[in-house]
């Protein structure tokens, strides 16, 4: 992190953030005291237990990201009941981050679990991208749209075996193609449109065949604008929770990650990647922050280093987030050599 932050500096980018996997702060592989000392933010993902998330808040993160943003609040309320003055101070600024929009309670990735991560009051949507045939970045957690969300709208069958990879598919023919509501994520989760007006007018708005057709980085910034829009001065401004969904998603963040596979590294479908290289990735991901006009409320995570070196080096105007793990294929990708050399792709 001291090479990363120093990195920046040379750049005049923001001082990077520490996003490790919980385990490793909750087991005190992860200094967070000094590292805060160091002036780094540790926000780590993704933790879905109360009692993980208040053994975090004690232990002084930033900030957590969470498949549930709706129990990280009631545990934030509770917490934030019984502190002193000065934790709540420290709270006050707490980090509740919506991992794939919070896929707890819609379908990842989607334009109704973004919205649920809205209505949640969540501080930042995290979610994942990938770069289309025709360079725009699109929202995904795989490098191809997994039949595990996703089915086909002519209901042809799609598989493992016919998958489709991000890189080889335009975002018109994915929005065509695919409607990606399918349910695998416990019983909270839910995909009845009924629970996503916002999604369903946003939708009909964009032409969209369903709220639940893969999106894309840009489109989301429109979404969360419309959504301003529906609890200011559209149909739910009446809404008892109208205002402070409204002011609160005019400020919410946007976490980004490049699902770009760390080099050297070869995943569990056997291939190192299957996407764009690192500029190109990060050409599509922070075009589409700067294009409009996000560079101050979106960040840029990874596990590969060379994209947040590339961000760091050329839009230094927005942060980024270093993802560490646990894993042995994840603790390899940690840079023994020099970070100069890895982004140049040595």
């Amino acid at each position: 992190m001291e090479k990363a932050a120093d990195y920046a500096n040379q750049h005049g980018a923001a001082r990077p953030v520490l996003s490790p996997e919980d385990v490793t702060v909750l087991d005190g592989v992860v200094p967070v005291k000094e590292l805060q000392a160091e002036g780094f933010r540790i926000v780590p993902w993704t933790t879905n237990a109360p009692e993980k998330m208040h053994a975090l808040i004690r232990m002084g993160v930033n900030g957590i990201i969470t498949d549930r943003p709706d129990l990280l609040q009631a545990v934030l309320r509770e917490v934030r009941a019984l502190a002193t003055p000065a934790e709540r101070e420290r709270l006050a600024n707490f980090d509740v981050s919506a991992h794939r929009g919070g896929r707890g309670l819609r379908p990842e990735n989607t334009l109704p679990s973004f919205e649920s991560g809205l209505d949640q009051l969540s501080t930042a949507l995290e979610t994942d991208t990938g770069v289309t045939m025709d360079g725009v970045s699109l929202i995904w957690h795989e490098q191809f749209l997994d039949p595990k969300s996703c089915r086909r709208v002519d209901s042809a069958p799609y598989t493992l075996e016919n998958r489709v990879f991000i890189k080889d598919i335009s975002i018109t023919e994915a929005q065509k193609t695919f409607i990606c509501d399918k349910l695998h994520f416990g019983p909270e989760q839910k995909n009845d449109l009924a629970l996503s007006p916002v999604s369903v007018a946003f939708a009909k708005k964009e032409g969209l065949i369903s709220p639940y057709v893969p999106t894309y980085v840009a489109q989301l910034f429109r979404f969360v604008n419309f959504y301003v829009d529906h609890y200011t001065s559209g149909v739910g401004k009446g809404d008892a929770d109208a205002k402070e969904r409204a002011a609160n998603a005019a400020r919410v963040r946007f976490n980004l990650e490049t699902k770009i596979v760390p080099q050297g590294i070869t995943t569990d479908e056997g291939h190192e990647n299957h996407t764009v290289k690192p500029q190109p990735f990060v050409d599509a991901l922070c075009g589409a922050i700067t294009q409009n006009g996000m560079e101050s409320r979106a960040a840029v995570l990874s596990f590969d280093f060379r994209t947040l070196l590339l961000v760091a080096q050329h839009h230094p105007s927005i942060r980024t987030y270093y993802l560490t793990g646990e894993p042995a294929w994840l603790s390899s990708a940690l840079v023994p050599e020099p970070l100069r050399a890895i982004a140049e792709g040595q």
